[in-house]
C-alpha cells in the first residue's frame, strides 16, 4: 500500500509538473483575479498589493441626473486620476477599471430585498440621446483618468430595466469597438455587476446581448441574508445551501443554463461579514432568533475587525468553518457573526475553477486583514480529474506543491 502511494505520488506530481507549465501558460493568463477600492474610504491607493490582482476596480463614478454624463466628486478626481499610476507601480501589468455605481447607495439592503431607487440609470436607457451621453461620457473619462476599462455596478435594474440593458450593451460595445486610439492603445474592458441569480421576479437579464458584449459579468455572490431586514440568523454568502436555492452555486448554474457562459462568469466574494444579536445566547445555531444587528447599525463589519473582534474575544473565541454550506461563524455570548475567511476564500475559488469561470472578484480589499485573504485567492489551485491513473480527484496548490486527493462520485 504504501509503495502504490507513492508511485501514485510520483504519477501527480509528475503530471502536475507538467500540465503546470501548460496551465500558466494559457489557462492563467485568462484568470481573473479583480478587485474593488472604495475611493471615499481611507485606505491609502500606496498601500494597495496590486501584485496579488489581475484588476482593480476604482469605485465610484456617480451619473448626472441632469446630462447622463459621469462624474467624479472634486473631493475624489485627484484619487482617481493617481490610481492606476500608482497600482502599476508594484504591478505593470495589472488592469484597471472605473466602476459606475447605480445612484444610491444601499446600506442595510439586502440583494434579495425590495429594489432601490435607481432612476438615473433607469432614464438614462429610456432615451438614444441620453445613452449616447453616457456612453461617450464613460468612454471619455476612462481615457482622461487613465484606465483600461468600464465596469457598471448597477445591482437594482426593475423589468424595465432588464428590457433596454441589452440595447445599452450593444450601443456600449459599439462605441468601444470602434473608438478612435493610437496603435499602442487597447480596447477598453467592458464589465458589469450582476446579482447571483439572473431571474429577477419572473423576469430575466438580457442573456445574450450580455454574451456577445461583456467581457465578463461579475456575480455579487455576497449579502444574501443581513441583520436589518431578518430576524433570523443567516448566511450571507453561502456557496452551497441545502434547504433553500438561495445559494451562489444555485445562482452560477442558473446563469449557465440560461446560456451565459461560465467563462464569463467571475465569482464575488465578500470581504465582509454581518453580525446578528441573539434573542437567547445558548440558542446560537443557524436560523436562530434575532433582535436585529450588533456591533454597527446594520451590522455590517470588514473582515480586518472580524478578525480583530475574535482576537480581542480572547479565551474560549472558536471560529467555526462549515464545509455543507461553505461559510465561517463566530458566536461570543450574544454576538453571532457570519463571514468568510481563509478556507471558505479557498474552496470558492477552487468551485470557480472546476466550474469553468473566468475567476473571482473581492469587495472591497480595504477589508482583508494583512492580505490573508488575498494572499489566499492567489494561491494557484486547480482542478483536474486522473481517473485512469488513481480514480481520484486532485487538488494541487501551486503555493506548497502539496496534491490533496479526494474520491470521485
Amino acid at each position: 500500500m504504501a509503495a502504490r502511494n507513492i508511485t501514485n505520488t510520483i504519477i501527480i506530481f509528475s503530471l502536475f509538473t507538467s500540465l503546470s507549465f501548460q496551465f500558466h501558460g494559457s489557462t492563467a493568463q485568462n484568470w481573473v483575479k479583480a478587485g474593488y477600492w472604495y475611493a471615499p474610504g481611507d485606505y491609502p491607493i500606496p498601500d494597495i498589493n496590486s501584485a496579488l490582482f489581475t484588476h482593480l476596480l476604482c469605485a465610484f463614478a456617480n451619473v448626472s441626473s441632469a446630462t447622463y454624463e459621469l462624474s467624479i466628486p472634486s473631493t475624489l478626481q485627484r484619487k482617481f486620476s493617481i490610481f492606476t499610476d500608482i497600482v502599476k507601480r508594484k504591478n505593470p501589468s495589472v488592469t484597471t477599471l472605473l466602476s459606475i455605481w447605480n445612484g444610491q447607495a444601499q446600506t442595510a439592503q439586502s440583494i434579495l430585498g425590495k429594489p432601490a431607487n435607481s432612476s438615473v440609470l433607469s432614464s438614462m436607457l429610456t432615451k438614444p440621446s441620453y445613452r449616447k451621453s453616457f456612453i461617450e461620457s464613460s468612454i471619455r473619462t476612462a481615457r482622461l483618468y487613465g484606465f483600461q476599462g468600464i465596469d457598471l455596478f448597477w445591482l437594482w435594474p426593475n423589468s424595465t430595466d432588464l428590457s433596454k440593458i441589452g440595447t445599452l450593451l450593444d450601443e456600449w460595445r459599439a462605441a468601444i469597438d470602434s473608438e478612435p486610439r493610437n496603435a499602442s492603445g487597447s480596447r477598453l474592458t467592458l464589465t458589469m455587476v450582476v446579482r447571483y441569480s439572473p431571474n429577477l421576479t419572473n423576469v430575466s437579464y438580457p442573456i445574450e446581448s450580455m454574451s456577445r458584449n461583456l467581457d465578463w459579468a461579475h456575480i455579487a455572490a455576497y449579502d444574501y441574508h443581513m441583520p436589518s431586514r431578518e430576524n433570523a440568523t443567516g448566511n450571507h454568502a453561502a456557496l452551497y445551501n441545502p434547504s433553500s436555492n438561495i445559494a451562489t452555486d444555485i445562482g452560477v448554474k442558473e446563469w449557465v443554463s440560461r446560456g451565459f457562459p461560465a467563462s464569463k462568469l467571475v465569482l464575488g466574494l465578500p470581504y465582509h461579514g454581518y453580525a446578528w444579536t441573539l434573542v437567547n445566547p445558548n440558542d446560537n445555531s443557524l436560523g436562530s432568533l434575532a433582535s436585529g444587528p450588533a456591533i454597527t447599525i446594520d451590522g455590517s463589519i470588514g473582515y480586518r475587525f472580524v478578525k480583530s473582534y475574535i482576537h480581542d474575544y480572547g479565551y474560549g473565541a472558536k471560529p467555526v468553518y462549515n464545509s455543507t454550506y461553505v461559510v465561517n461563524y463566530f458566536v461570543a455570548g450574544s454576538i453571532w457573526i457570519n463571514y468568510d475567511d481563509v478556507e471558505t476564500v479557498r474552496a470558492k475559488i477552487a468551485y470557480a475553477k472546476e466550474k469553468g469561470m473566468r475567476g473571482y472578484n473581492v469587495f472591497q480589499i480595504a477589508n482583508d486583514d494583512n492580505w490573508a485573504l488575498s494572499y489566499a485567492g492567489g494561491y494557484w489551485i486547480f482542478v483536474f480529474n486522473i481517473n485512469l491513473l488513481i480514480g481520484k480527484k486532485v487538488l494541487v496548490s501551486f503555493s506548497t506543491l502539496k496534491c490533496n486527493t479526494i474520491n470521485v462520485p
